[in-house]
């Protein structure tokens, strides 16, 4: 038994190994002569240093083993941002923008991050088609969970990994995306709302079931202090809110803010006047997960029997929705 387990740890070590590949990066970084710059790794909308170096008389170099192909960051504050990077196989040359989101920033020798390039061009991308393209990119794979997982059906997304080469199916992103699944059926339309319990705004801990009922309509919008198109949104919600409050219709937000006091001064600056809860954890707050949340502004409109009958109902379409209902 103890040769038996010593065998499949040594199998487990090779089979991790096969895809880690000496990745060789050099760069410059615009307007910046010294200082430290760090590579990152990407996993599911976060990342997470792997390794820094000196940046000096603005240029750099990294030569590291890791896994290729493979998503990375670039950053010279990890507090403030990352440039989100392909590298394939191939020596790669960067010339970092280090001015706000290095907009600029261009990649060259890598292949990979060329399509990645053209992919973010495009408009009005039909994912199926350029999956079919495609087939064996990690951009493929990649462009799917993060930017087409909250458009699809699941149907559609189980149709699209369908699309992928094999090879791309064990890839953490397709992964995520056969977890998301089940839970995007369970939030449908017709189906009950999932409970949870999370602090509110003053710290205390609260039931969102405890608030269906107390209204014909319940709105669960999930937002935050940092997404731009949710701070635009938040004029529309309040308008309707105050146009439809007395004839039934309640909003209980959930932020996934990181920051408490970015948090609440955003409450109160745009005059968000009910129920709010956050566990201040980004991308890893648990209401999020539980909805399948992974794209904000996002939302929930539940009867009073906690029914999911309509998901992302926003503009004048959320005025028009509430019109029908409550009129």
């Amino acid at each position: 038994m103890r040769k038996l387990f010593l065998f499949l740890v040594i199998a487990i070590f090779v089979i991790s190994c096969t895809d880690k590949k000496n990745l060789n990066v050099s760069g410059r970084v615009e307007g910046v002569e010294s200082g430290t710059i760090y590579l990152q790794k990407f996993r599911n909308k976060f990342y997470f240093v792997i390794d820094s170096t000196k940046i000096v008389n603005g240029k750099f170099t990294f030569s590291k083993n890791v896994q290729l192909p493979e998503i990375y960051g670039l950053s010279l504050d990890t507090l403030k941002g990352s440039f989100l990077v392909f590298f394939d196989e191939n020596p790669a040359t960067v010339v970092l923008d280090s001015s706000r989101n290095y907009r600029n920033t261009s990649i060259t020798g890598s292949k990979l991050h060329d399509l990645y390039a053209e992919y973010k061009e495009q408009r009005a991308v039909a994912i199926d088609s350029f999956i079919r393209q495609h087939p064996s990119s990690l951009v493929s794979a990649y462009a799917l969970y993060r930017d087409f997982s909250y458009r699809l059906s699941p149907d559609e997304i189980r149709r699209n990994i369908q699309l992928l080469d094999s090879s791309l199916w064990n890839t953490p992103y397709v992964q995520l995306l056969e977890e998301l699944i089940p839970t995007l059926e369970e939030v449908s339309v017709g189906n009950p709302a999932p409970d949870f319990s999370v602090n509110n705004s003053e710290g205390v801990e609260v039931n969102f079931s405890d608030y269906i009922g107390k209204s014909k309509y319940l709105f669960l919008d999930f937002w935050a202090s940092w997404c731009g198109p949710c701070r635009r949104e938040n004029p529309n919600i309040v308008s309707a809110y105050q146009k439809y409050k007395d004839k039934g219709f309640d909003i209980f937000a959930v932020s996934l803010d990181r920051d408490k006091s970015s948090w609440l001064t955003a409450i109160e600056k745009d005059g968000l006047t009910w129920t709010h809860v956050s566990d201040l954890k980004l991308w890893d707050s648990g209401p999020a997960k539980l909805y399948g949340v992974r794209a904000i502004p996002a939302n929930f409109l539940i009867d009073e029997n906690g029914i999911i009958v309509a998901k992302n109902i926003r503009g004048e379409e959320l005025h028009k929705t509430l019109e029908e209902l409550l009129n």
